[in-house]
C-alpha cells in the first residue's frame, strides 16, 4: 500500500484532472488504480513520488512487461505518471519531471468491427418485431435507429433524457465523456421512431400518474437505481436483434453500430472532421482508424468483382 504522501499527490492529481479537464470517472479510477500500483512499487524499492528517477520509472515499466501487462495497458499506465509528474512540477512538487522523455509502448492498432449496410438494415427491421408488446417494439426500434443514426455511445443513448429529444427536433444535444456537449442530427428514420415511442412512453406515463407514480425523465427508462436502461440489457438486447436479424450476433454490439454509423458516412463522402465532431473524438487520429476500415472494404470489393483479380483460366 502507499505511503499517506504518495496517496495525497494521487488524490490531489486526480480532483485537479476531473476539476480542470473533465476527465471522466472511468478514466480518474483507472489513472488512480494505475498510480497506486507504481507508488506500491516504489515504496518497495525504497523510493517515492519526490525523489523518482527517471531510471526507476523504466525499470517499473519493465515490472509491468514481466507482469504480462499488455501494451495498451502499460501504455494509460506510462501516461497516468507523466501526468501526474507533470501536475507535481506545475505545482512545485518537483523540480523536475522525470518521465518527460520515456518512450512508450506502441499500441496494438486493431481496426474496429463494422457491418455492411445490408447488414444493418436486417438489424433495423428486426427491431421492429422485436419485443412482448408494440410497446417494447417501438421502444426497441428507437433505440435502433437512433444509435446507427447518431453513433452515440451506448452510455450516452441509455442516459439520453426526454427533453433531449421533445419537439421533434432535427438535431440533438449529447453528453459524452468528461461531460462534453456535442449536437448530432437526427435522420428521418430516427425521428419517426423518437415520435412513435413518445407517443407511447408519454400515454404511459400519464396512466402512471394517475396512480401516483412519477414519470421518468429517461427516454428509456429502466426498472434499476438509475432510472434508465442499462448498458447491460442493451448489450444482450441487441444480441438477441441480430440473430432476429440473421446477423451473427457473435459480430454486433453497440459499439459496432456507431463504427458502422462512421464507417458509412465516410463511405459516403463525408470530412474526416465532421465525423470527429459527431463521434466525440477528442483527437482525430483516433476518427482516422475508420480511413484503414474503408480501405480494407474497397480492397475486398476489387478482389471480389474486378475481372483482373481473379484467377485465369
Amino acid at each position: 500500500m502507499a505511503p499517506p504522501a504518495m496517496d495525497r499527490w494521487i488524490s490531489t492529481f486526480l480532483d485537479a484532472q476531473a476539476a480542470e479537464n473533465g476527465a471522466a470517472r472511468n478514466t480518474q479510477l483507472a489513472y488512480g488504480r494505475d498510480l497506486m500500483d507504481f507508488a506500491a512499487w516504489l515504496a518497495r524499492n525504497g523510493t517515492d513520488f519526490a525523489t523518482a528517477r527517471r531510471d526507476e520509472v523504466e525499470a517499473y515499466l519493465v515490472f509491468c512487461d514481466a507482469q504480462g501487462l499488455s501494451k495498451s495497458t502499460r501504455a494509460r499506465r506510462l501516461s497516468a505518471i507523466r501526468q501526474m509528474f507533470r501536475f507535481a512540477h506545475d505545482e512545485g512538487w518537483r523540480a523536475d519531471h522525470p518521465a518527460i522523455r520515456i518512450a512508450g509502448p506502441s499500441r496494438d492498432k486493431s481496426l474496429p468491427q463494422t457491418l455492411s449496410q445490408a447488414e444493418v438494415d436486417r438489424i433495423l427491421d428486426a427491431a421492429r418485431t422485436k419485443g412482448r408488446n408494440a410497446g417494447e417494439r417501438l421502444r426497441n426500434t428507437c433505440l435502433l435507429e437512433l444509435l446507427y443514426a447518431t453513433g452515440m455511445r451506448v452510455s450516452e443513448l441509455v442516459t439520453l433524457p426526454v427533453a433531449a429529444v421533445r419537439g421533434d427536433p432535427q438535431m440533438i444535444l449529447v453528453r459524452g465523456k468528461g461531460d462534453k456537449e456535442r449536437m448530432v442530427p437526427l435522420s428521418q428514420h430516427a425521428r419517426t421512431a423518437v415520435r412513435d415511442w413518445l407517443l407511447h412512453k408519454d400515454a404511459s406515463d400519464d396512466a402512471a400518474r394517475k396512480k401516483g407514480l412519477p414519470a421518468s425523465r429517461h427516454l428509456f427508462p429502466g426498472p434499476g437505481a438509475a432510472g434508465h436502461l442499462t448498458r447491460q440489457h442493451f448489450y444482450l438486447l441487441i444480441k438477441d436483434i441480430a440473430l432476429r436479424g440473421g446477423v451473427d450476433p457473435a459480430r454486433v454490439t453497440p459499439h459496432t453500430l456507431r463504427h458502422a454509423f462512421a464507417t458509412h458516412l465516410l463511405a459516403g463522402g463525408a470530412d474526416l472532421r465532421v465525423i470527429q465532431t459527431l463521434l466525440g473524438h477528442a483527437d482525430i487520429a483516433t476518427t482516422e482508424i475508420y480511413t484503414h476500415v474503408l480501405d480494407d472494404h474497397l480492397r475486398d470489393l476489387v478482389m471480389a468483382h474486378h475481372p483482373l483479380a481473379k484467377p485465369r483460366k
